[in-house]
């Protein structure tokens, strides 16, 4: 993961608006791309510097700490 430039982790957004955290993400780093994902759904396992997802849950709302992978 240290080959990953920017900011890499969010735990701040946690409880915010997954719109909102994706937005965030984006501006604080440039380099990646955040995906919201809804609470159950699958995702490729494969890590990627360039790529956030942003777990939310039911009501659309971050549950997990959003990190570079």
């Amino acid at each position: 993961m240290s080959q990953c430039k920017g900011k890499r982790s969010w735990p701040e957004l946690v409880g915010v608006k997954g719109t909102v955290a994706e937005a965030t993400i984006e501006r604080e780093n440039s380099l990646v791309n955040a995906i919201v994902v809804p609470q159950g759904s699958g995702v490729t396992a494969d890590f990627r510097c360039d790529r956030v997802w942003v777990w939310v849950n039911e009501n659309g709302f971050v549950f997990q700490v959003p990190t570079i992978g």
